[in-house]
């Protein structure tokens, strides 16, 4: 989880420097200071389950074991990309590894998540389809109607809400009057809890909790992870609505640096063991842009392409 961690930091990081060059353009949410979340939680799913991400899912894309390369020339718009160049950085998508996409809509995944719990369920497969939203979207007509169609039919959804305490630029406390999200989604009848989400090994567990309580046949269960977003919603927000000593505090939960702490001092990692995990990653994401900038754009003869289904 350490390593996967890093990844994610250190591809963000590197997005920002070519996103500021011109290299990627379009939209840019980066989820620096929460890839706890993606780190932990997907650390525990099958090959079979379902993830349907968000906007801001790089890591998620990441820790599912897409390759880095085919996110990054995806970032670039290639044909290469894990969506051929057609999603870019808010709509990575993997059939193979059912990775079933971030989504430019809030609470648009809710849904999609929904739909292919029920197809699982009804194919007799025991997957989990593990669907991943902000706080924001807790607002919004298709959690509640998600959230009550879920439990009703028992579907094997896990809910898992990424609480960063900001929707935009709204504070959580601003736009709900219940501001424990577990809450919320217990009143339909989910078993619902709070983790830290600055914490991957809580995360994990957690997520271990509720993966075996669904395959259990126990119905949806819904995680509220409480993170937060150390940058700006995306590279276009000038970030005015948050008082910078709140972010340093956050800051100072920051996830790499704690697990690093713990897992030396259960003598799992020595004082190189960082350095050399970051020079190794560092190594990957050279290799990724590499790749990406040496990969062809779309032609533009192709551009009615996947309009229609295509025949078979």
């Amino acid at each position: 989880m350490l390593r996967q961690m890093i990844r994610i930091r250190r591809f963000e990081e590197r997005c920002v420097q070519l996103y500021s060059a011109e290299a990627i353009r379009g939209f840019l949410h980066l989820s620096i200071g929460e890839e706890a979340i993606a780190a932990g939680l997907l650390s525990v799913l099958e090959p079979d389950d379902a993830v349907v991400s968000t906007y801001r899912e790089h890591g998620h894309a990441l820790a599912r074991g897409i390759p880095m390369d085919a996110v990054m020339a995806e970032m670039y718009g290639r044909t290469t990309g894990c969506s051929h160049g057609r999603g870019g950085s808010m709509h990575l998508f993997d059939g193979a590894r059912r990775f079933y996409g971030g989504n430019a809509i809030v609470g648009g995944g809710l849904p999609v998540a929904v739909g292919l719990a029920l197809a699982d369920s009804l194919q007799g497969r025991n997957a989990v389809t593990v669907c991943l939203f902000g706080d924001g979207a807790v607002a919004e007509g298709e959690f509640h109607e998600c959230l009550n169609l879920a439990a009703l039919w028992r579907l094997p959804v896990l809910f898992a809400c990424e609480n960063n305490q900001y929707a935009m630029g709204t504070a959580l406390r601003r736009e709900h009057a219940v501001t424990d999200l577990s809450l919320r989604a217990a009143s339909y009848g989910l078993a619902s809890w709070p983790v830290d989400g600055m914490d991957a090994v809580a995360v994990a567990a957690a997520a271990r909790r509720a993966t075996e309580s669904i395959r259990g046949g126990r119905g949806p269960c819904f995680l509220e992870l409480r993170t937060y977003r150390f940058r700006a919603h995306s590279m276009y927000d000038a970030d005015r609505y948050r008082d910078k000593a709140e972010i340093e505090q956050w800051k100072s939960r920051d996830p790499i640096p704690r697990l690093f702490a713990e897992l030396r001092a259960d003598g799992a990692c020595g004082p190189d063991d960082q350095a050399a995990l970051e020079a190794e990653v560092d190594a990957e994401i050279d290799a990724a842009v590499a790749a990406a900038e040496a990969a062809p754009l779309e032609p533009v003869t192709d551009l009615a392409r996947h309009v229609y289904a295509e025949t078979r």
